[in-house]
């Protein structure tokens, strides 16, 4: 029995762009709620929100039972940290703050079993392999597992050729507000020299046979990402959505109270 085939994976390899959705909230009761909304991938933040090891175990245990697909981002590359959340079954990792083709492939080779990487091999004791439940692990697993790196840097958008050429990286992620501040723009990314430089990095990513990604709220610009072949596309952020729909409903309130 071979490893879990990586739905993701395959997803964003076809012509239609996969469309999903931030996990911020880092409770297992909120990823859930998340999974019910019909998002074709969702993706746990591990650098910004709230959540370790334990959090993103639980939060993956429970959307691996909805439609839709899982994405961890860890908070650096780390090898012993990735190690840890492909065992407890992640399959599909974006690893941020990107800046160099050798960053990348130290990425690859972490992800990657003996001898075309430095994984350890200890599957029998997490999820991934089901509990030693699938006997073909150790030797299938490598071909399922989905590599994004996130690039959020003139540093890495200066890298960004060699980058697409290192063998191994399933696509990458342009990170517009890091990027932006990074530039001496606003964190907000919606300056239209971000716009143009972010559509060139999401042409270049599609030109080289990767896949792209982006994360952007405003809908005219995820309209001209999608133009410019986006493979995976986040929308949304759990969080933001009910911070500002609970200020929305608390306005009304109080406007419905100051018209009595």
């Amino acid at each position: 029995m071979p490893a879990p085939k990586n739905r993701f994976k395959a997803a964003i390899q076809g012509d239609r762009p996969h469309m999903g959705c931030w996990v911020g909230l880092a409770t297992q009761y909120a990823a859930e709620i998340v999974g019910t909304a019909g998002f074709d991938w969702l993706l746990i933040d591990g650098e910004h929100a709230p959540n370790d090891l334990r959090s993103i175990s639980d939060q993956v245990g429970i959307l691996q039972a909805s439609d839709s697909d899982v994405v961890v981002r860890l908070p650096n590359g780390d090898a012993d940290l990735i190690k840890q959340v492909l065992d407890a079954g992640v399959q599909t990792l974006l690893i941020p703050m990107v800046d160099s083709a050798e960053q990348a492939r130290d990425l690859v080779r972490a992800v990657r079993y003996p001898p075309h990487g430095i994984r350890g091999v200890g599957y029998a004791l997490g999820r991934a392999s089901r509990f030693a439940a699938i006997p073909d692990y150790l030797t299938t697993a490598d071909q399922e597992i989905c590599l994004l790196i996130q690039v959020e840097s003139r540093k890495g958008i200066e890298a960004l050729d060699e980058i697409l050429a290192v063998e191994g990286i399933d696509g990458v992620f342009i990170g517009p507000a890091d990027l932006s501040v990074d530039l001496g723009y606003a964190p907000t990314a919606d300056a239209p020299e971000i716009h143009a430089i972010v559509l060139d990095a999401l042409d270049r990513i599609h030109a080289a046979g990767k896949a792209s990604g982006i994360l952007t709220l405003d809908w005219d610009f995820i309209a001209k990402c999608i133009a410019h072949n986006a493979s995976f596309v986040a929308v949304g952020i759990d969080v933001l959505t009910l911070a500002n729909g609970l200020r929305a409903l608390a306005a009304d309130a109080k406007e419905a109270a100051d018209a009595r």
